[in-house]
């Protein structure tokens, strides 16, 4: 999901690189600064939740990771992703600080937008091939079947759609009927994101979701019925009232589900959505850390693979789309509150206005500097398992900048903090916690 959600972590050096990502005594203040002047804020793509700094908690970046680019041996490389964002919902969330609005009125006329500014603005991917494409939102399962496989049949007139590995739907469970499953299968969607965020009742009423526990999990099993064989969910800890033992059934849930991705992000309050409003506060901070320690012990017990701080994939399983976005891929973003990247030095976004976009008003644009694109790249490559591929830093930014970070990195090394082989530096799972501190000593 382009606007999608985020997580948290410890700090004691750090940040979030691999599930969670938290400020102990870390420069909290030279990190907000930093993300305020890398736009995070205002990055509306990938994944779920707003984007905030939290003191000892993983910092939910999965939004703005889409945004960021991610330096790797396919830099370069002619593939491209689209991303769709359906600003529609049937019911706000507490939490959710992303774009959208319940008024289905314009919908019809937002489609077809959204068709003329993939044709208006087509020269972006000219020459690649598309691999991914994303609907994102908002609620895109407000939309029939047959209103994104529209997109998806003009996306295939306008670009080279040949090569495209997967196609995602973010989904409610409660708008997965056994009918529009079938004819979702039948357009061309192969992947499903289903936003569970909690398979406990009480969490799910404190949240204002529209489904049950119940109806999530077979939600689940109608999807398996219809064909659909790559099933993610999403889940939200650091909830309020929720216990250890909550939580830890949620977990245990997703996985007897045998889905093949999941995604866990901390609860993050924003001032202007509900629960800001209301002035609900997350989990303490202690909680918080054993439900993140406990849910990496607990997918990575079943089978999981933990190749980002905040999601993990059975074998070959990964998102494609979002491991393009950290992977530095171009990405076209349709749609209000959209965002693009070209792969290079300039991200451009639709400001988060419906008559604006309605009325084919300009995207706004800003062209990173090489202090921005290498401070993106360290970021987001310790985000992931990988972490960061020396050789491409060097390539990429020359031998003084490589130099630099690997003697930034030392320290933190010779702690056993991270861990570095010939080629590569990265978080070993069990610091992740403290990611963020660790990330900001990487900043000039």
């Amino acid at each position: 999901m382009q606007n999608s959600k985020f997580s948290h972590s410890k700090l004691e050096g750090v940040a979030r690189s691999a599930g969670g990502v938290c400020l102990l005594q870390f420069k909290i203040i030279l990190f907000e600064a930093f993300c305020k002047k890398l736009h995070q804020k205002l990055l509306v793509q990938t994944l779920l939740y707003p984007f905030k700094v939290v003191r000892r908690r993983p910092i939910n970046f999965e939004f703005c990771i889409l945004n960021f680019a991610f330096l790797s041996r396919t830099f370069g490389a002619m593939n491209a992703s689209l991303y769709i964002h359906i600003p529609f919902c049937r019911k706000l969330c507490g939490y959710c600080d992303f774009f959208k609005t319940m008024s289905l009125t314009h919908k019809s006329d937002v489609l077809a937008r959204m068709a003329v500014e993939m044709a208006e603005r087509a020269p972006m991917l000219e020459g690649k091939t598309l691999k991914t494409i994303y609907f994102g939102g908002g609620t895109p399962t407000v939309c029939t079947p047959e209103e994104l496989g529209s997109l998806i049949r003009r996306a295939g007139e306008i670009f080279d759609t040949s090569a495209v590995e997967e196609i995602t739907v973010e989904a409610n469970p409660d708008d997965l009927t056994d009918d529009y499953l079938r004819r979702l299968r039948g357009v061309g969607v192969n992947r499903l994101s289903i936003g569970i965020q909690s398979f406990r009742d009480e969490d799910l009423r404190t949240m204002n979701r529209r489904h049950t526990a119940a109806e999530a999990v077979e939600a689940v099993r109608r999807a398996r019925s219809a064909g659909f064989d790559n099933i993610s969910i999403d889940l939200i800890y650091g909830l309020p009232e929720a216990t250890l033992d909550d939580w830890r059934r949620s977990v245990e849930c997703a996985i007897a589900l045998g889905v093949e991705h999941i995604s866990a992000y901390h609860l993050t309050i924003e001032e202007r959505t509900p629960f800001g409003k209301r002035g609900v506060e997350t989990a303490p901070e202690e909680l918080s850390d054993e439900e993140y320690v406990t849910l990496c012990n607990l997918l990575r017990e079943a089978g999981y693979e933990h190749y980002e701080i905040s999601n993990f994939a059975r074998l070959g399983r990964r998102s494609r789309h979002n491991s393009a976005y950290w992977q530095g891929t171009p990405y076209l973003g349709l749609g209000p509150g959209a965002h693009s990247f070209d792969g290079s030095h300039t991200r451009s976004w639709n400001p988060p206005a419906l008559r604006h976009y309605l009325d084919g008003g300009a995207a706004e644009s800003e062209t990173l500097s090489e202090t921005e694109r290498y401070e993106e790249v360290v970021m987001v490559s310790l985000r992931t398992s990988e972490g960061v591929d020396l050789e491409a830093l060097e390539r990429r930014f020359g031998s003084e900048v490589r130099a630099r970070f690997c003697g930034v990195a030392a320290p933190w090394v010779e702690r056993g903090v991270l861990h570095r082989s010939d080629t590569h530096i990265c978080f070993d799972e069990s610091h992740w916690l403290i990611s963020d501190s660790v990330i900001a000593e990487f900043f000039e």
